[in-house]
């Protein structure tokens, strides 16, 4: 998002030269000499590559960065690139060139340092005079989702534009009782985040640390697993916003970038699965054939008690650590199954679990240790608010242009040059967030301080959850929680994790004050 219009003298900048569309299409291969072949009387044409495989690749995590000495000192290029996905090869804007971003792994009390430098071409595109409109793609920033830092200057500011052609450096320090867990980072400049979040720019923060003193989990290999919906349209590319709006748009799933890799444990092993909301959009029933899927804990805060089931429902911003012990020898589909959100969520094969070898006997922890965040009594609340999320759509909603399309938060667009709430520093609040949209389930989402669900849908919650995003159902769904706005003053965002939904409006700006 941006505070200031017109800083950057805009240019008609050609697309980027569109990609083959399949990887089997021929590649010329370049030699030495142009004219080698030639002088020899031959001319064998172009090489064909061969086409990487598809699908059931072993799983890739992507490159892991560590903080060193209380500072995570690094680097990050926004440039297109080509990627192999899913026997596709697409052209898209990323992190380093790579499918996803390097893996942060740091520990609380330390500082994050990067030198983000914007690699993109020129926009080619206006401001709009309606903020609601998508635009300017190639503008970014960085947002470290769901910590609790400094909203503010060169930290978590997504009030920044980084505008093509530039550098520009990042500093976030976690303060020293940050809760450790799995975050994530990705952009969030209002206008293109929804098209550089589908085009794979995010990366996982580990915030070292939790559960140490469980030999069960620490005994458990990682998994970093960032969720993804691909989507892409005839030229392998994301440049015109119709190619995300359509509630069809996805292709397939896919995590850390491959479609349907392959998982590898051996009967009996515990893993521990870190999982990623990265998808743009859309919500995912996740399963995984013929075992349980043991929480651990919610959005990087452990739970108090692990919480196993047969179906996960998983939504873009949240995060899930699970605990997977491989069952007996043979292969099992980790995949999304059918959910209504409204319309029919994404569904189809994410990994496949190869469970072979030597059985490897370990246990699953008996109990969690105690929570780091205490639970929000009646006496501390110091005051409570409501808001509304609503739509608007055409009367043939399947038919409409993604223009005909609103989506609102108390009656009002998003507006960077407005305060939607106030709140003074050390308030402790409950809110109600309700969801009077007809069509569509939503994602509320709110930067820099976690917060604690009571209810949902008028229910009272028997262990309430922390998070930093959770689903508010559609007509007249509605969720209760309460936070302490403490340490940090200034102005962040409210918004739908939907990314569809916050480019087209659904979002709000949030001032912490101090009298």
């Amino acid at each position: 998002m941006i505070l200031s219009r017109g800083a950057e003298a805009q240019h008609q900048h050609p697309a980027p030269p569109p990609p083959p569309l399949q990887q089997t299409q021929a590649q010329p291969r370049p030699t030495s000499h142009p004219h080698d072949h030639a002088a020899m009387g031959l001319d064998p044409g172009p090489v064909v590559e061969p086409a990487p495989p598809a699908m059931d690749q072993p799983l890739v995590e992507p490159e892991v960065r560590q903080s060193v000495k209380g500072v995570l000192q690094t680097t990050l290029a926004c440039r297109y690139a080509y990627k192999n996905i899913g026997g596709q090869r697409l052209y898209l804007r990323s992190y380093e060139g790579a499918p996803f971003g390097p893996t942060l792994r740091m520990k609380p009390g330390e500082t994050l340092k990067i030198r983000l430098t914007n690699d993109f071409p020129p926009n080619r595109d206006p401001m709009p005079a309606n903020m609601a409109i998508p635009h300017q793609f190639n503008n970014t920033n960085f947002h470290f989702h769901g910590a609790h830092c400094s909203p503010s200057g060169i930290a978590d500011n997504v009030m920044r534009s980084m505008v093509p052609g530039k550098k520009y450096d990042i500093e976030i320090t976690l303060p020293k009782d940050h809760t450790c867990g799995t975050y994530w980072y990705h952009p969030h400049h209002h206008g293109g985040a929804d098209v550089q979040m589908a085009s794979g720019m995010s990366g996982a923060i580990i915030v070292e640390g939790d559960f140490a003193d469980v030999p069960e989990i620490t005994a458990a290999r990682e998994r970093v697993m960032l969720m993804a919906q691909v989507v892409f349209d005839a030229f392998g590319m994301i440049e015109n916003f119709s190619t995300l709006f359509p509630e069809t748009a996805t292709r397939f799933l896919a995590i850390n970038g491959q479609r349907r890799p392959t998982i590898d444990m051996r009967p009996g092993e515990v893993q521990r699965w870190r999982l990623i909301g990265s998808q743009y959009q859309d919500d995912m029933m996740l399963e995984l054939e013929r075992h349980d899927l043991h929480v651990i804990a919610y959005d990087g805060i452990p739970v108090r008690n692990m919480q196993s089931m047969k179906k996960l429902l998983f939504a873009p911003g949240q995060r899930a650590d699970i605990l997977v012990q491989a069952g007996a020898p043979g292969t099992y589909e980790f995949r999304a199954l059918p959910h209504d959100q409204g319309h029919p969520s994404p569904v189809g094969p994410l990994a496949r679990v190869v469970v072979s070898g030597d059985s490897m006997p370990m246990k699953l922890p008996a109990r969690l240790p105690k929570p780091p965040l205490e639970d929000i009594k009646d006496s501390e609340l110091t005051g409570g608010r409501t808001l509304v999320l609503s739509a608007t759509a055409p009367e043939a909603d399947a038919a409409g242009h993604w223009q005909e399309f609103s989506f609102l938060i108390d009656g009002k667009s998003f507006d960077p040059h407005r305060i939607d709430q106030r709140v003074k520093l050390g308030a402790v609040e409950e809110w109600t967030i309700i969801n009077t949209h007809e069509h569509d389930d939503h994602v509320f989402h709110i930067h820099t301080n976690p917060f604690q669900v009571t209810q949902i849908n008028g229910v009272p919650q028997k262990e309430p959850l922390w998070r930093d995003s959770v689903i508010v159902e559609r007509k007249g769904g509605s969720v209760v929680f309460r936070s302490r706005f403490l340490d940090y003053t200034g102005i962040f965002m409210l918004h739908c994790h939907m990314m569809n939904h916050e480019e087209m409006g659904m979002m709000q700006t949030v001032e912490v004050y101090k009298e």
